[in-house]
């Protein structure tokens, strides 16, 4: 087989294991670029798959942030790898951090500031509450075992660390999106699918789930999203921030903003 032939082989090999990571990449790009314009978008992907990728690599070499693990290297020569870390992975994070920046923004109405990127980071981790004991049984679906914890881990076999590394990650990642749309203008739509993207990738994750069967996971990720979604439904973040304005010091560039509903006195 030619170079040219076998490197093509290993992109085909890249999309075809990974499918369900390529409509979720799409759906983001395609929302991204409505909401922040085409070059921010691409900024933002690869912004995320950068700090991603650093996460991974540290985690798998130090156990920072997300815990030692190691991939298994199950897949080496049937999809492109970076040194250890299979390349599709870290692209999952993008996605997954501007989904819950949007589902931060659908809520509260906020775009910048410490606690949206802060509030976005616990999304991201909560969406892993489900992903990463799913990925740890990857043998009995689709994705294969393709990555272990050799100490295991107290929920459902993963450890508590990663969830911390998670939401670190996720911060660090939305942090640097609210710094790339910086001024760019009001989103189109995007935010409220960008929220859909959001329960989509839950409801994929659950779904897979429940068919390798394993209730108690099943019942855990169910309960703490329904009561997510409900708590964001009643408007709960919105006020949190308008609280988070009116009595911290995290101020957003544009300052802090009256809730809605308040009338001027001057």
């Amino acid at each position: 087989m030619s170079e040219v032939a076998a490197a093509g082989a290993l992109v085909w090999g890249t999309v075809s294991l990974r499918s369900y990571v390529v409509v979720f990449l799409a759906a983001f790009l395609v929302l991204a670029a409505r909401d922040l314009g085409v070059r921010r978008a691409a900024a933002c992907l690869v912004w995320g798959w950068a700090v991603a990728f650093a996460a991974e690599y540290a985690s798998t070499r130090v156990g920072l942030p997300f815990g030692l693990y190691h991939y298994t290297g199950a897949t080496v020569g049937r999809e492109l790898y970076l040194s250890n870390v299979p390349l599709f992975d870290p692209l999952s994070f993008p996605f997954l951090a501007y989904a819950s920046w949007c589902l931060v923004r659908w809520a509260s109405g906020r775009t910048e500031g410490v606690a949206a990127a802060g509030l976005s980071g616990i999304l991201m981790m909560l969406l892993d509450v489900v992903i990463d004991p799913l990925a740890v049984r990857g043998e009995r679906w689709f994705l294969g075992q393709i990555f272990f914890y050799p100490e295991g881990g107290v929920y459902f076999g993963v450890p508590l660390s990663n969830f911390f590394g998670w939401a670190i990650v996720g911060w660090v990642i939305v942090a640097g999106y609210v710094r790339v749309a910086a001024g760019s203008p009001p989103p189109r739509g995007s935010v409220r699918l960008g929220a859909g993207l959001y329960y989509g990738v839950f409801l994929f994750s659950w779904i897979l789930t429940v068919w390798i069967g394993e209730p108690l996971l099943a019942a855990a990720g169910f309960l703490i999203h329904g009561a997510l979604f409900l708590v964001f439904w009643k408007g709960f973040a919105r006020r949190a921030m308008a609280l988070v304005d009116a009595g911290s010091d995290w101020r957003s560039p544009s300052g802090p903003r009256e809730p809605e509903g308040a009338t001027s006195t001057s």
